[in-house]
């Protein structure tokens, strides 16, 4: 088994299941925390199919894209946690 029919047969079919509940617990989520969370977690497992399709088409710059992604997606984390915490102590 070469790399590329790992990434198509494994790697790409683990994440599409795995954004399908990460989008399911997004949606039943109970508390705002949880949907904060599994947004964060499916932006990953986007930036992880970003990264599997750069390593096969053999374009880099699908990799600064998804660099760009995960850092608006840490930041955007880290300011709806501010927000919360903030929200808790009023």
């Amino acid at each position: 088994m070469t790399l590329f029919e790992y990434l198509h047969y494994i790697i790409l079919p683990v994440l599409v299941v795995s954004a399908v509940l990460i989008l399911w617990r997004f949606i039943k989520g109970p508390s705002i925390a949880d949907k904060i969370v599994a947004l964060d977690l499916l932006i990953t497992t986007g930036i992880g199919v970003i990264a599997v399709y750069s390593v096969i088409y053999n374009q880099s710059t699908l990799m600064d894209t998804a660099l760009i992604l995960a850092l608006i997606a840490f930041l955007s984390t880290v300011a709806l946690s501010y927000y919360l915490e903030k929200r808790r102590r009023k």
